[in-house]
């Protein structure tokens, strides 16, 4: 009735407030000839979420306007449907229809979250050309679109041509600086903005300390606070969090604790963020008072709380404190939370309790590759090879992929069992998978090396693409065992040439490979090489493989002042080295010398007085042998057997010397 009496207004307060809108009729009395009533319907689609239904409408208009242009854009954008918003814009231009500064915005959030940079420039060539450049807003929006789609300094192209900024056009700019790591021009800007006249506001402030926290820089975060202090903001609660996050970030421990108690209404996100502060190191146990303080003072412990704490508890791997707080998970009802109950299947691993591990992994309702690879490390610890194989084969039953840990995992443990059969297996499982990472490449050098097929480790490594310092040392360590001295050595210089730093492991290869292979003058030379170079501080395992190469080469006086000269106090496996040495050039003196210096390392340890026996019966000091075995008698000596395994059809069995059976 309004619309046949041209009350268009009177039509639409009524067609709003209609419970069921009958579009029918409103299409029988014409009503969407006129674009006032078609663009009120599409709106109100579009408000309750038919979209489809407003896109209908609207396309069949004979005339569109900006409101209803923008109601269904901005729908499909607050569905999260970005693709069909562009695919409406797309529309909106073949119609010839041109677009508002209303829809801008919308559409350049949806080149944000699509990281359409292109479509984005797109637009912004757009509003230059329809004149819309000086809106504020819009400005805003292409600072922001430039920021996550491409750079902070095409961000800042847009930022410098804005006439007069203001607070939400800096705390962008801010905020763009500090996502593509560029904290000292943030800074710049922050205190810039009073020499703009600009005064900052909660939003810059949260900006600029999530700028500071990424830097590591407590003292600079500290002066972040002090801006904030100074400025005299009232501290509303979103700042305080971020001030407490950025301390928390930088790992500013007491600064955190200072931050949070100055805060006038804590909640349980603010407890969460303060606990996490203390995951790791010498915290851990700060990380637990905090977590029943906020019990004591009454606040509800979510799923990220328990994670937290539960985080706490597998860094300081102590069972009573393991257990407790499983009880309070159990209290809370939260252990069928798949984060929670991962996290509380790591830290039992990491304690030590497996059984507790296994019984959390049983009744896990979805096992991820973090969880299989929790319990597959828990077995290997455990020399069970044969369950890590298993878990490995049902982890894939379950369709569930394995990721580059659990593949070191298994690798790790054929490697260690020197079962090539089942290394070849996961070999062929990663080709198939087309895995393609440096830590299973390096895992897979490392399987073929400790299984005595050095050839096929060194194929592998060539012809690797992602191999890494890890994998060079790998290889070299391998030439080493295998008695391919001159290899390792050219392999290490291979690697200097590809532009790898040697590190202190890489020089545990390179000295055990002169070692194997008696070659005493490079030995020296790699063993200066090492400080004076590459700046490394010699450690136990260095001296001992410089001793190892001095003694095979006879020089037991050498080596013995090399031991006297040494900044560390050698350890029982130098002055075993030197002991056996004694045996091959029968230097019984400096045999004698070593063999005391291992009594008083361990008095428990007989070794070395069966080794001197076995040297005084080289040179027939019988009188001495017969003291020395005596002795060994008197306190009880037995000869721990020998133990070596097989592998048959991907089973190992292990044999002691004293058996007439496997061992299983």
């Amino acid at each position: 009735m309004y619309c046949k009496c041209g009350r268009l207004a009177d039509a639409r307060r009524v067609f709003d407030g209609m419970p069921h809108r009958d579009v029918g009729q409103v299409v029988k009395l014409q009503g969407l000839d006129d674009p006032y009533v078609g663009s009120s319907l599409v709106q109100a689609y579009a408000i309750h979420g038919e979209v489809d239904a407003a896109e209908t409408v609207l396309l069949g208009l004979p005339e569109r306007s900006d409101m209803s242009w923008n109601a269904l854009l901005t729908e499909y954008a607050r569905q999260g449907d970005y693709r069909k918003a562009m695919h409406v814009f797309h529309k909106l231009s073949e119609f010839g229809d041109e677009i508002s500064k209303y829809t801008v915005p919308t559409l350049l959030k949806c080149c944000v979250e699509l990281g359409l940079a292109k479509s984005g420039q797109a637009l912004h060539a757009l509003v230059v050309k329809r004149g819309l450049e000086t809106d504020n807003v819009l400005k805003n929006c292409l600072v922001e679109m430039y920021s996550r789609c491409l750079s902070a300094e095409e961000a800042y192209q847009v930022f410098i041509r804005i006439d007069e900024p203001d607070v939400v056009h800096c705390s962008a700019m801010i905020s763009s600086f500090g996502r593509h790591g560029m904290a000292w021009e943030a800074f710049d800007l922050f205190v810039k903005m009073s020499d703009m006249g600009v005064k900052p506001n909660q939003y810059t402030f949260v900006g600029i300390a999530g700028v500071a926290s990424k830097t590591g820089d407590a003292n600079l975060c500290r002066c972040a606070h002090a801006y904030v202090v100074k400025s005299g903001l009232a501290m509303p609660k979103l700042v305080a969090d971020s001030i407490l996050n950025m301390y928390v970030k930088v790992g500013a421990a007491q600064d955190a604790t200072v931050a949070f108690h100055l805060m006038h209404e804590p909640d349980t996100f603010s407890w969460n963020t303060f606990l996490s502060g203390f995951y790791s190191g010498s915290n851990c146990e700060q990380g637990l008072r905090i977590f029943k303080q906020m019990k004591c003072e009454g606040f509800s412990a979510n799923k990220y709380t328990y994670v937290g704490v539960l985080r706490c508890c597998t860094s300081l791997m102590n069972l009573m404190y393991d257990t407790q707080v499983h009880a309070c998970v159990l209290k809370s009802g939260l252990q069928s939370d798949n984060d929670v109950s991962r996290m509380l299947l790591d830290m039992y691993a990491q304690s030590g309790c497996f059984t507790s591990a296994c019984l959390v992994f049983d009744r896990l309702e979805e096992r991820d590759a973090f969880s299989w690879t929790v319990i597959m490390s828990g077995y290997a610890k455990t020399d069970e090879a044969e369950k890590v194989m298993e878990c490995f084969r049902s982890m894939l039953q379950e369709n569930k992929r394995p990721n580059d840990a659990t593949l070191a995992v298994s690798l790790s443990v054929s490697s260690d069992m020197a079962s090539l059969g089942s290394g070849l297996q996961l070999h062929s499982w990663a080709i198939k998978s087309g895995w393609n990472s440096s830590v299973v490449s390096g895992a897979l050098v490392d399987m073929y090396v400790k299984c005595g097929n050095i050839t096929d480790a060194e194929m592998l490594f060539y012809e690797s693409e992602t191999c890494d310092q890890v994998a060079w040392n790998t290889l070299i360590c391998g030439y080493s065992q295998h008695g391919h001295g001159y290899k390792a050595l050219d392999t290490f210089r291979r690697m200097v040439d590809d532009g790898k730093r040697p590190d202190d492991i890489t020089f545990v290869g390179v000295l055990s490979a002169c070692s194997h292979a008696g070659l005493l003058d490079e030995g020296r030379k790699y063993f200066q090489l090492l400080s004076s170079v590459y700046g490394i501080t010699p450690t136990m395992e260095h001296y001992a493989c410089m001793i190892d190469i001095l003694s095979k080469a006879g020089r037991l006086a050498e080596a013995e002042s090399l031991i006297n000269q040494m900044p560390l106090i050698p350890d029982s496996s130098i002055w075993r080295t030197i002991l056996g040495a004694c045996r091959i050039h029968g230097n019984i003196e400096i045999a004698e010398r070593a063999a005391e210096r291992l009594l008083e390392l361990d008095p428990q340890d007989v070794s070395s007085s069966i080794l001197l026996s076995n040297i005084y019966a080289d040179l027939g000091r019988w009188s001495d042998v017969t003291r020395l075995r005596n002795m060994l008698l008197d306190h009880g000596v037995k000869k721990e057997p020998g133990c070596s395994w097989i592998e048959v059809n991907g089973q190992i069995h292990v044999f002691l010397s004293q058996d007439g059976c496997p061992k299983y």
